[in-house]
C-alpha cells in the first residue's frame, strides 16, 4: 500500500466525488478511480458506494480512513521537520469564517500574519455555511457558536457587539427614532430567513421582526444595504469603523453580544506549525475586535 494511493482514497472520501478529489489532486477523474480501484484490489473489498449523491464510504472504507488519516498526520510532522517549519510557518493554510469576520477582521489579522511569515499562503474562505474540518474544507472554521460533536479543538477568541444602524442619509428623512415603538414604519435590512445557518445570526427576532424587507444571506451586503439608505439594520459594531456614514441608533434599548470562537481539527495540534498559527490567529482576532469596537 503506498502513500501516494492514500492521498487519492482521502481525496474521495472527503470530496465524495472522483471529479472533485482529481481537480484537488490535479489528477484526471480516470487516473484516480484507478488508483481507488487498485486499492480495492490490494485490499481486497469495496471501499466506496457509488450512489447519484457521489461516493460513499463502505464498512471496510471507514476503517482504512482512521489509518490513512493517522499516516497522513505523520508524513506532515515529517515535513515540518525536514523543511524546518517547526521554526516558522510556511506552506498553505485555509480559514473558513462567516463573511462578517472574513471581511472586517481577517484581512487586516492575516496580512500582519503573512507579512512576519513570507513563506506562508493563507487563504480566506468567506461562506455564510458551517464548514467540515473532517472533510479538511478548511484547517481553521471562525464559527459564531461552539460545536457540540466531533472530535475538535473549540478556543473562544471574543465576544462583540451589534447595534441597530442606519444611514446618516436615511435617517435624516424621518423623526428621531428614540424608543423601539419609533421603528415602526421602517424598512428591516436582515438575514433571509430559510437561509440562516446558525441560530445566532437571528438578530432582527430580537427586536420582534419576523422578516427583513431587504434580505441577503451575506452580512456584507446587509451592510451595504444599510449604507445606501435601504433601511435599518442590525451591524458589527467592528465594522463601522470601516463603513464611514453609518450610525448606531437607540443604543440605551438595542445591543447584542455574540461570540466567535475557533475551531480546527484535534489531529491537528500535532502540527507545531497549526499551532503556532493558531496562537497567532487568536492574538491577532482579539485584538482587532477590541480595537475596531474602541473606534465606535
Amino acid at each position: 500500500m503506498h502513500w501516494d494511493d492514500l492521498k487519492v482514497f482521502l481525496a474521495v472520501a472527503r470530496d465524495e466525488s472522483l471529479s472533485q478529489a482529481g481537480k484537488r489532486l490535479k489528477m484526471d477523474p480516470a487516473t484516480v478511480g484507478r488508483r481507488i480501484a487498485r486499492l480495492e484490489e490490494s485490499g481486497g473489498g469495496l471501499l466506496f458506494l457509488k450512489s447519484p449523491q457521489g461516493y460513499a464510504l463502505t464498512d471496510m472504507g471507514q476503517r482504512l480512513l482512521v489509518h490513512a488519516e493517522r499516516v497522513e498526520q505523520s508524513m506532515q510532522m515529517a515535513s515540518e521537520e525536514l523543511s524546518g517549519t517547526t521554526r516558522g510557518m510556511s506552506g498553505q493554510i485555509r480559514i473558513g469564517a462567516p463573511d462578517g469576520a472574513a471581511n472586517f477582521l481577517l484581512p487586516q489579522v492575516c496580512a500582519r500574519i503573512a507579512e512576519e511569515n513570507p513563506e506562508l499562503e493563507i487563504q480566506i474562505v468567506a461562506l455564510p455555511r458551517v464548514f467540515s474540518l473532517s472533510k479538511r474544507e478548511a484547517d481553521f472554521v471562525v464559527a459564531v457558536s461552539p460545536p457540540k460533536t466531533g472530535r475538535l479543538i473549540v478556543q473562544k477568541i471574543a465576544d462583540y457587539k451589534l447595534s441597530l444602524a442606519g444611514a446618516e442619509s436615511y435617517l435624516e428623512k424621518y423623526p428621531e427614532i428614540k424608543t423601539p415603538e419609533d421603528l415602526r414604519g421602517h424598512r428591516m435590512v436582515g438575514y433571509i430567513s430559510d437561509m440562516i445557518f446558525d441560530k445566532e445570526l437571528d438578530y432582527l427576532k430580537a427586536l420582534g421582526v419576523e422578516i427583513a424587507d431587504l434580505a441577503s444571506n451575506s452580512v456584507s451586503v446587509q451592510l451595504n444595504c444599510v449604507r445606501q439608505g435601504g433601511g435599518l439594520g442590525i451591524v458589527h459594531d467592528f465594522a463601522l469603523p470601516l463603513t464611514p456614514g453609518v450610525t448606531r441608533i437607540l443604543l440605551d434599548h438595542i445591543q447584542l453580544s455574540r461570540g466567535f470562537y475557533l475551531v480546527r481539527h484535534e489531529d491537528d495540534k500535532r502540527l507545531e506549525r497549526l499551532n503556532r498559527f493558531a496562537k497567532a490567529l487568536l492574538e491577532g482576532l482579539r485584538n482587532e475586535v477590541s480595537r475596531l469596537e474602541a473606534l465606535t
